[in-house]
Protein backbone atom coordinates (compact mmCIF):
# COMPACT_ATOMS: atom_id res chain seq x y z
CA UNK A 1 0.00 0.00 0.00
CA UNK A 2 3.02 1.92 0.63
CA UNK A 3 4.58 1.54 -2.17
CA UNK A 4 2.04 1.78 -4.70
CA UNK A 5 0.99 5.06 -3.11
CA UNK A 6 5.04 6.34 -3.23
CA UNK A 7 4.50 4.92 -7.36
CA UNK A 8 1.79 7.14 -7.40
CA UNK A 9 3.83 9.97 -6.35
CA UNK A 10 6.69 9.12 -8.35
CA UNK A 11 4.38 8.94 -11.56
CA UNK A 12 3.11 12.44 -11.05
CA UNK A 13 6.37 13.99 -10.46
CA UNK A 14 7.52 12.54 -14.06
CA UNK A 15 4.63 13.67 -15.54
CA UNK A 16 5.73 17.21 -14.15
CA UNK A 17 8.98 16.67 -15.69
CA UNK A 18 8.02 15.73 -18.92
CA UNK A 19 5.43 17.40 -19.84
CA UNK A 20 5.19 21.40 -19.68
CA UNK A 21 5.18 21.66 -16.15
CA UNK A 22 8.88 20.95 -15.66
CA UNK A 23 9.25 24.41 -13.64
CA UNK A 24 7.05 23.30 -10.99
CA UNK A 25 9.28 19.74 -10.40
CA UNK A 26 12.29 22.43 -10.48
CA UNK A 27 10.44 24.32 -7.93
CA UNK A 28 9.49 21.44 -6.05
CA UNK A 29 13.31 19.90 -5.94
CA UNK A 30 14.74 23.67 -4.69
CA UNK A 31 12.03 22.98 -2.06
CA UNK A 32 12.88 19.55 -1.41
CA UNK A 33 16.66 20.56 -1.22
CA UNK A 34 15.90 23.18 1.46
CA UNK A 35 12.96 21.11 3.77
CA UNK A 36 15.56 17.73 3.23
CA UNK A 37 16.16 17.77 7.26
CA UNK A 38 12.80 18.33 8.29
CA UNK A 39 11.52 14.24 8.85
CA UNK A 40 14.81 14.31 11.45
CA UNK A 41 13.43 17.79 12.91
CA UNK A 42 10.14 16.58 14.44
CA UNK A 43 8.42 17.06 10.94
CA UNK A 44 5.48 18.53 9.83
CA UNK A 45 2.38 17.55 11.15
CA UNK A 46 -0.63 19.30 10.25
CA UNK A 47 -4.17 18.38 12.35
CA UNK A 48 -6.62 19.24 9.09
CA UNK A 49 -4.98 15.90 7.81
CA UNK A 50 -5.06 14.52 10.71
CA UNK A 51 -8.30 14.56 11.18
CA UNK A 52 -9.83 13.87 7.64
CA UNK A 53 -13.31 12.11 7.77
CA UNK A 54 -11.78 9.22 6.05
CA UNK A 55 -9.61 8.35 8.78
CA UNK A 56 -12.83 7.65 10.83
CA UNK A 57 -14.11 5.59 8.27
CA UNK A 58 -10.81 3.71 8.15
CA UNK A 59 -10.77 3.15 12.37
CA UNK A 60 -14.36 1.60 11.56
CA UNK A 61 -13.89 -0.78 8.83
CA UNK A 62 -11.63 -3.17 10.58
CA UNK A 63 -12.79 -1.60 13.78
CA UNK A 64 -9.18 -0.13 15.54
CA UNK A 65 -8.74 0.45 19.14
CA UNK A 66 -6.32 1.72 21.59
CA UNK A 67 -6.75 0.47 24.47
CA UNK A 68 -5.29 2.41 27.78
CA UNK A 69 -3.68 0.07 31.05
CA UNK A 70 -1.86 2.66 32.55
CA UNK A 71 -1.40 6.71 32.84
CA UNK A 72 1.32 8.28 31.17
CA UNK A 73 2.86 11.39 32.37
CA UNK A 74 2.97 14.67 29.93
CA UNK A 75 6.14 15.17 32.39
CA UNK A 76 7.97 12.52 30.72
CA UNK A 77 9.34 11.91 27.16
CA UNK A 78 8.25 8.12 26.06
CA UNK A 79 9.96 5.69 23.67
CA UNK A 80 6.82 3.38 22.67
CA UNK A 81 7.65 -0.07 21.46
CA UNK A 82 4.89 -1.32 18.74
CA UNK A 83 4.47 -5.00 17.84
CA UNK A 84 4.32 -6.38 15.66
CA UNK A 85 4.48 -5.28 12.18
CA UNK A 86 1.91 -6.96 10.40
CA UNK A 87 1.70 -6.21 6.97
CA UNK A 88 -0.27 -2.68 6.87
CA UNK A 89 0.67 -1.25 10.56
CA UNK A 90 -2.84 -0.40 10.77
CA UNK A 91 -2.85 -0.44 14.53
CA UNK A 92 -0.17 1.97 14.41
CA UNK A 93 -1.32 4.21 11.92
CA UNK A 94 -4.96 4.38 13.05
CA UNK A 95 -4.05 5.17 16.70
CA UNK A 96 -1.05 7.30 16.49
CA UNK A 97 -1.55 9.19 13.27
CA UNK A 98 -5.29 9.73 13.00
CA UNK A 99 -8.08 10.82 15.21
CA UNK A 100 -8.46 11.65 19.05
CA UNK A 101 -7.78 9.05 20.42
CA UNK A 102 -4.53 8.93 21.55
CA UNK A 103 -5.32 12.57 22.78
CA UNK A 104 -8.13 11.61 24.82
CA UNK A 105 -6.46 8.84 26.57
CA UNK A 106 -3.29 10.64 27.07
CA UNK A 107 -3.48 14.27 27.28
CA UNK A 108 -0.55 16.17 27.08
CA UNK A 109 1.50 13.42 25.14
CA UNK A 110 2.25 14.12 21.48
CA UNK A 111 2.98 11.51 19.42
CA UNK A 112 5.56 10.50 16.66
CA UNK A 113 5.03 7.76 14.53
CA UNK A 114 8.53 7.14 13.25
CA UNK A 115 8.89 5.07 9.74
CA UNK A 116 11.85 3.99 7.51
CA UNK A 117 14.07 7.30 6.22
CA UNK A 118 13.57 5.77 2.65
CA UNK A 119 9.76 7.13 2.08
CA UNK A 120 10.87 10.89 2.60
CA UNK A 121 12.63 10.88 -0.61
CA UNK A 122 9.56 10.29 -2.63
CA UNK A 123 8.34 13.57 -4.05
CA UNK A 124 4.78 14.98 -2.58
CA UNK A 125 5.14 12.19 -0.57
CA UNK A 126 6.78 12.81 2.06
CA UNK A 127 4.54 15.80 2.45
CA UNK A 128 1.38 14.03 2.92
CA UNK A 129 3.02 11.34 5.52
CA UNK A 130 4.48 14.21 7.50
CA UNK A 131 1.13 16.24 7.22
CA UNK A 132 -0.18 12.80 9.13
CA UNK A 133 2.32 13.07 11.94
CA UNK A 134 4.84 10.75 10.48
CA UNK A 135 8.76 11.47 11.05
CA UNK A 136 12.34 9.86 10.19
CA UNK A 137 13.16 6.08 11.98
CA UNK A 138 17.15 7.34 11.81
CA UNK A 139 18.98 8.54 14.98
CA UNK A 140 18.61 11.77 14.68
CA UNK A 141 15.16 11.93 14.33
CA UNK A 142 14.80 10.19 17.52
CA UNK A 143 16.83 11.73 19.65
CA UNK A 144 15.30 15.28 18.27
CA UNK A 145 11.89 14.15 19.20
CA UNK A 146 12.96 12.60 23.26
CA UNK A 147 15.06 15.87 23.38
CA UNK A 148 12.08 17.79 23.85
CA UNK A 149 12.58 19.68 27.41
CA UNK A 150 9.78 19.01 30.08
CA UNK A 151 8.36 15.69 28.36
CA UNK A 152 5.38 15.35 26.54
CA UNK A 153 6.62 14.01 23.30
CA UNK A 154 6.15 10.09 22.88
CA UNK A 155 8.67 8.37 20.39
CA UNK A 156 6.02 5.33 18.58
CA UNK A 157 8.81 3.02 16.76
CA UNK A 158 7.48 -0.72 14.94
CA UNK A 159 10.53 -2.43 16.73
CA UNK A 160 10.62 -5.41 14.27
CA UNK A 161 10.49 -3.55 11.26
CA UNK A 162 10.51 -4.52 7.62
CA UNK A 163 11.81 -7.76 8.16
CA UNK A 164 8.81 -8.62 11.06
CA UNK A 165 6.56 -8.51 8.02
CA UNK A 166 7.48 -11.19 6.61
CA UNK A 167 6.26 -13.02 9.74
CA UNK A 168 2.33 -11.74 9.36
CA UNK A 169 0.88 -14.74 8.81
CA UNK A 170 -2.69 -15.13 10.60
CA UNK A 171 -2.15 -16.73 13.96
CA UNK A 172 1.92 -15.72 14.03
CA UNK A 173 3.51 -14.53 17.18
CA UNK A 174 6.82 -14.48 15.96
CA UNK A 175 8.40 -11.26 16.62
CA UNK A 176 12.03 -9.98 15.10
CA UNK A 177 13.21 -8.23 18.62
CA UNK A 178 16.22 -10.11 20.31
CA UNK A 179 18.98 -8.24 18.02
CA UNK A 180 17.36 -5.10 18.01
CA UNK A 181 18.68 -2.97 21.28
CA UNK A 182 18.86 0.38 19.56
CA UNK A 183 15.95 0.89 20.83
CA UNK A 184 17.01 0.62 24.22
CA UNK A 185 20.24 2.49 23.64
CA UNK A 186 18.19 5.47 22.96
CA UNK A 187 15.84 5.16 25.32
CA UNK A 188 18.75 5.22 27.81
CA UNK A 189 20.71 8.08 26.90
CA UNK A 190 17.90 10.15 26.97
CA UNK A 191 15.98 9.06 30.28
CA UNK A 192 12.96 8.33 28.27
CA UNK A 193 10.51 5.63 29.84
CA UNK A 194 9.85 2.64 27.79
CA UNK A 195 6.11 1.51 26.73
CA UNK A 196 5.42 -2.22 25.49
CA UNK A 197 2.63 -2.09 23.05
CA UNK A 198 0.77 -4.69 21.32
CA UNK A 199 -1.54 -5.00 18.81
CA UNK A 200 -3.67 -8.05 18.78
CA UNK A 201 -4.76 -8.58 15.04
CA UNK A 202 -2.42 -6.81 13.38
CA UNK A 203 -1.45 -10.28 11.81
CA UNK A 204 -4.79 -11.32 10.41
CA UNK A 205 -5.79 -8.91 7.95
CA UNK A 206 -4.03 -10.56 5.21
CA UNK A 207 -3.00 -13.91 4.04
CA UNK A 208 0.98 -14.27 2.70
CA UNK A 209 2.22 -16.67 0.42
CA UNK A 210 3.85 -19.43 2.62
CA UNK A 211 7.45 -18.41 3.06
CA UNK A 212 9.11 -20.58 5.60
CA UNK A 213 12.71 -19.76 6.93
CA UNK A 214 15.03 -21.16 4.24
CA UNK A 215 12.60 -21.50 0.92
CA UNK A 216 13.69 -19.81 -1.53
CA UNK A 217 11.07 -17.83 -1.40
CA UNK A 218 12.21 -16.04 1.92
CA UNK A 219 15.78 -16.14 0.77
CA UNK A 220 14.56 -13.53 -2.21
CA UNK A 221 12.82 -12.13 0.12
CA UNK A 222 15.15 -11.42 2.09
CA UNK A 223 17.84 -10.24 -0.08
CA UNK A 224 15.46 -7.68 -1.77
CA UNK A 225 15.18 -6.65 1.58
CA UNK A 226 18.84 -5.46 2.07
CA UNK A 227 19.02 -3.70 -0.71
CA UNK A 228 15.66 -1.77 -0.63
CA UNK A 229 15.64 -0.90 2.64
CA UNK A 230 11.82 -2.52 3.04
CA UNK A 231 10.34 -5.97 2.39
CA UNK A 232 7.78 -7.62 -0.13
CA UNK A 233 5.23 -9.91 1.40
CA UNK A 234 3.14 -11.93 -0.70
CA UNK A 235 -0.08 -10.98 0.51
CA UNK A 236 -3.61 -10.98 -0.80
CA UNK A 237 -7.01 -10.48 1.24
CA UNK A 238 -10.38 -9.63 -0.27
CA UNK A 239 -11.96 -7.53 -2.77
CA UNK A 240 -14.44 -4.67 -3.35
CA UNK A 241 -17.37 -6.99 -3.86
CA UNK A 242 -16.62 -10.53 -3.16
CA UNK A 243 -14.15 -12.41 -0.21
CA UNK A 244 -11.87 -14.55 -2.21
CA UNK A 245 -9.18 -12.58 -3.55
CA UNK A 246 -7.87 -9.31 -3.35
CA UNK A 247 -5.60 -6.59 -1.53
CA UNK A 248 -8.39 -5.00 0.69
CA UNK A 249 -7.49 -6.09 3.72
CA UNK A 250 -10.32 -8.26 5.93
CA UNK A 251 -12.31 -6.75 8.30
CA UNK A 252 -10.61 -8.04 11.48
CA UNK A 253 -10.47 -5.99 15.06
CA UNK A 254 -7.28 -4.93 15.72
CA UNK A 255 -7.45 -3.76 19.42
CA UNK A 256 -4.16 -1.77 20.02
CA UNK A 257 -3.10 -2.12 24.01
CA UNK A 258 -0.63 0.59 25.54
CA UNK A 259 1.24 -0.90 28.30
CA UNK A 260 2.63 0.44 31.52
CA UNK A 261 5.70 2.64 31.39
CA UNK A 262 8.93 1.32 32.40
CA UNK A 263 11.30 4.03 34.10
CA UNK A 264 14.54 4.65 32.49
CA UNK A 265 16.82 7.02 34.31
CA UNK A 266 19.11 8.60 31.69
CA UNK A 267 23.01 7.30 31.10
CA UNK A 268 24.43 9.16 28.33
CA UNK A 269 26.93 6.55 27.98
CA UNK A 270 25.56 3.17 28.81
CA UNK A 271 27.30 -0.28 28.82
CA UNK A 272 26.66 -3.14 27.14
CA UNK A 273 25.70 -5.00 30.18
CA UNK A 274 23.03 -2.14 30.96
CA UNK A 275 21.68 -2.05 27.82
CA UNK A 276 21.17 -6.24 28.04
CA UNK A 277 19.62 -5.50 31.22
CA UNK A 278 17.47 -3.11 30.20
CA UNK A 279 16.41 -5.42 26.79
CA UNK A 280 15.64 -8.09 29.34
CA UNK A 281 13.30 -6.36 31.24
CA UNK A 282 11.61 -4.73 28.46
CA UNK A 283 11.06 -8.27 27.04
CA UNK A 284 9.47 -9.55 30.30
CA UNK A 285 6.87 -6.79 30.24
CA UNK A 286 6.04 -7.27 26.89
CA UNK A 287 5.41 -10.83 27.05
CA UNK A 288 3.60 -10.26 30.57
CA UNK A 289 1.23 -7.30 28.68
CA UNK A 290 0.51 -9.95 26.01
CA UNK A 291 -0.28 -12.81 28.15
CA UNK A 292 -2.89 -10.47 30.78
CA UNK A 293 -4.36 -9.62 27.48
CA UNK A 294 -4.49 -12.23 24.81
CA UNK A 295 -7.48 -13.70 26.07
CA UNK A 296 -9.67 -10.89 25.83
CA UNK A 297 -8.79 -10.86 22.08
CA UNK A 298 -8.88 -14.95 21.08
CA UNK A 299 -5.73 -16.33 21.28
CA UNK A 300 -5.78 -19.76 22.69
CA UNK A 301 -3.86 -20.29 26.09
CA UNK A 302 -1.51 -22.23 25.06
CA UNK A 303 -0.13 -19.84 22.66
CA UNK A 304 2.72 -17.50 23.25
CA UNK A 305 4.94 -14.70 21.84
CA UNK A 306 8.04 -16.01 20.18
CA UNK A 307 11.30 -13.33 20.00
CA UNK A 308 13.67 -14.04 17.32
Amino acid sequence: FWSLAAEFCWGFFVILILGNFWFLAVLYLLWLYLDWETPCTGGRRSQWVRSWTVWKYFREYFPIHLIKTSDLSPNHNYLLGFHPHGVLVAGAFGNFCTGPGFKNLFPGLTPFLHIMPIWFGCPFFREYIMSAGMVSASKESVSYVLSNEGGGHASVIVIGGAEESLNAHPGSLTLNILKRKGFIKMALKHGAHLVPVFSFGENELFKQVANPKGSWLRNVQEKLQKIMGFALPLFHARGVFQYSFGLIPYRQPIHTVVGSPIPVKRNLNPTAEEIDQLHALYLQKLRKLFEEHKRNYGIPEHKSLIFE
